[in-house]
């Protein structure tokens, strides 16, 4: 995390610093010109760049996390081509201006007092946008090529702090540095991190399918140095260079670094000696540091420092040579060896080979099948079957990583080849470590007895609704439209109490609760009947004539679906993922009354779903309880307050207020309610996933 820090706090300090003296110009020079009643318009200028900035990385965070995998690399891609070259126009253009940026700050300033609040306050926040814009893609781009975000945001945020307290002493006169040093070595740093950036942002490209070259590789490593070691991941977090690199990625790299550094040193010449004007000529009292503090001169170059054409080439030459020299010690002295775990194999007759007790802490495996089978494997605890790390689809010939923390305890490796039968290594034991969290796994044998208790509820349920459709058509066949409408409703939520068999249903479900989008004629297309069918002809006027034949094919699929669910194929982890789907269904499709047809009881729908949950909860319960004890407590007052919600909608005689007349604040609550149960309803899943380990 602290590797991939450093070049988001680089460009948080720089742009920081670059940001922050054009606000201290600004302040000096109203301060000085009598004009302090006009700082509130500076501020108003800042806040509004530094929303926009916050707002420009939201919105790139949100556009990438919905886009496709391809798209996200092709789109993270462009923008760190696009980020490089911001950085790099920026480099260049404060060491061209830094000398006079107090200047042409106070002639703007000059000029928006002569114009109006609304010219100064546009002044700052264009002064300080720039700097906010190019800050916030170059910290996502950075973010982006760690594949995590709390090392750049750290990073950037120690930065723009360390930034704000410079700037701070500068304007306060308590402190003095030499910034056009300053600003020459961070760019130096900047160019070297844009390289980087830039061969990364191309190698996304390859990878989305917009530049060709992706197997074209000119550097690969990662066969005699550890991608994870601690030396590789310092390289790539600070200069974007890993173990494998395209022709294309290399190409660019070495061009962009060899041109930009040498452009960039090229021009660190010192400035001409200017004759200092005669003490009559209306002779200008000393500006404070806060006013110009770029405007100090480098020391002028002697002969016995040289010419500074001989010296230009020093810094790229050593830029690009002092990485390559330190990673080739490094590399040499640890003999090609990975610094992680060795290799251990996997197979029936080689499971755990080269397995031997690794140290404490979060470790990575290279696990490799050496057997004729795909396989899965599996790092467990002999002794109880907990798991700590897995690998499922390990085909024959092939290597891939897996990563676990290790703490105190009996280690070793399950293979599980196939068709065939678990292997378990022999055991290590760990000392010295603290403990770490495993999961116990399942077997479809722990869901046998869950499985054949919610079966029974089912058929249970599935022959009151039996009897409850019958009833339904019966008063369709006698005209009694207002009996018809409360048989249904009674009919719908016996149904949508059954929701984690659905999925067991086939074509039944369809046929019952199945909805008119889609359809080609949407609610008057033949193939739209069952529940919905009714719900719309009883709401929307249609006579009871009409509508028994929809009531007799609803009774008549009911019948069958009981008929056939006692041999349909019920999926045992179809019940831990019906846990949370349930719900989900729920806030898609209930409290956005999208599948209403005039009834208006979508939350009554919505509170039959809830206790279809509390069943399902229920004859999971002991499993649940034996791996995360602490969930079900979490997940049972999550479900009372979202039922206590649902019940506040509900009138005193028995009918239910339509999700769209809900009180704004009502209609807030369910859906935050809901969206906390199912966040906390989701380990359920992964909890109780079937493992060929147990």
């Amino acid at each position: 995390m602290w590797n991939d820090a450093f070049p988001s706090f680089l460009i948080g300090l720089r742009e920081g610093l670059e940001a922050g003296l054009i606000v201290s110009i600004l302040v000096a020079t109203l301060v000085r010109g009598e004009e302090r009643g006009r700082l509130p318009q500076v501020w108003t200028g800042v806040l509004a760049a530094v929303g926009l900035s916050l707002s420009f990385g939201a919105i790139l965070t949100f556009t990438s996390a919905n886009l496709s995998t391809k798209a996200q690399e092709a789109f993270g891609g462009c923008l760190s081509v696009v980020a490089v070259a911001f950085v790099t126009a920026m480099v260049f253009w404060m060491r061209r201006n830094a000398r006079n940026l107090s200047g042409e700050i106070k002639e703007k300033v000059t000029a928006a007092l002569a114009l109006g609040s609304g010219m100064l306050i546009l002044t700052s926040f264009l002064a300080v946008g720039r700097e906010g814009l190019e800050t916030a893609l170059f910290i996502w781009t950075t973010a982006q090529t760690a594949g995590e975000s709390t090392g750049p945001l750290i990073g950037a945020a120690v930065g723009l702090v360390l930034a704000t307290g410079l700037c701070w002493g500068l304007y306060r006169r308590v402190l003095r540095i030499n910034l056009t040093r300053f600003f020459t070595w961070t760019g130096v740093g900047l160019i070297v991190i844009a390289a980087g950036v830039l061969a990364y942002g191309l190698r996304d490209l390859q990878e989305g399918g917009v530049l060709p070259g992706g197997t074209a590789f000119a550097v690969d490593l990662s066969g005699s140095v550890d991608q994870n070691s601690w030396y590789a991941t310092l390289v790539q977090g600070v200069l974007n260079l890993t173990t494998q690199m395209t022709w294309l990625q290399v190409v660019a790299y070495v061009l962009y670094l060899g041109t930009v550094m040498t452009l960039f040193v090229r021009g660190l010449r010192a400035p001409k000696p200017v004759a200092p004007k005669p003490v009559a000529e209306q002779p200008v009292p000393p500006k404070p540091v806060a006013e110009q503090p770029v405007a100090e001169q480098p020391a002028p170059t002697t002969e016995a420092d040289g010419p500074v054409r001989n010296r230009r080439w020093v810094v790229p030459v050593a830029v690009v040579a002092v990485p390559a020299v330190v990673a080739g010690v490094v590399i040499a002295s640890s003999d090609g060896k990975q610094a992680a775990a060795a290799t251990v194999s996997v197979s029936p007759t080689e499971c755990g080979k080269g397995f031997t007790a690794p140290q404490p802490g979060q470790q990575t495996f290279q696990m490799h099948n050496t057997g004729p089978q795909t396989s899965e494997v599996y790092l467990v605890n002999p002794a109880t079957n907990a798991v700590y790390g897995e690998i499922e689809g390990l085909a024959p010939g092939t290597t891939r990583a897996l990563v676990a923390t290790i703490g105190s305890g009996q280690y070793a490796w399950r293979c599980v080849p196939t068709g065939g039968k678990a292997v378990t290594s022999a055991a290590v034991t760990v000392s010295g470590g603290g403990s770490v969290a495993a999961v116990l796994p399942v077997s479809e044998q722990d869901l046998a007895a869950p499985l054949a208790q919610y079966k029974q509820f089912v058929d249970a349920g599935l022959a009151t609704l039996q009897t409850q459709t019958a009833k339904l058509a019966a008063d369709l066949h006698t005209g009694d439209l207002a009996a018809a409408k409360a048989d249904w409703l009674t009919a719908h939520l016996q149904y949508s109490s059954l929701g984690a068999a659905y999925g067991t249903f086939e074509d039944f479900d369809k046929k019952i609760n199945g909805r008119a989008d889609g359809l080609p004629q949407g609610v008057n297309d033949p193939d739209f009947h069952g529940f919905h069918r009714l719900e719309y002809g009883l709401w929307h006027g249609q006579s009871a004539a009409a509508l028994a034949p929809v009531a007799d094919q609803l009774a008549a699929d009911v019948t069958g679906l009981r008929t056939a669910f006692p041999s349909q194929d019920f999926d045992p982890s179809d019940l831990p993922l019906r846990t949370h789907e349930i719900l989900e269904n729920t806030l898609q499709f209930e409290l956005t009354a999208d599948t209403d047809e005039g009834s208006g009881t979508n939350l009554a729908t919505a509170q039959a779903n809830v206790a279809g949950t509390q069943e399902l909860l229920s004859v999971l319960r002991p499993l649940i309880a034996k791996r995360s004890p602490d969930l079900l407590g979490t997940v049972d007052a999550d479900l009372a307050r979202f039922s206590g919600l649902l019940r506040q909608t509900q009138h005193a005689d028995g009918s239910w207020t339509p999700v769209q007349q809900l009180d704004p604040t009502l209609r807030a609550q369910l859906n935050g309610a809901l969206g906390q149960l199912l966040e906390d309803l989701s380990p359920i899943p992964d909890l109780l996933e079937i493992r060929k380990s147990a």
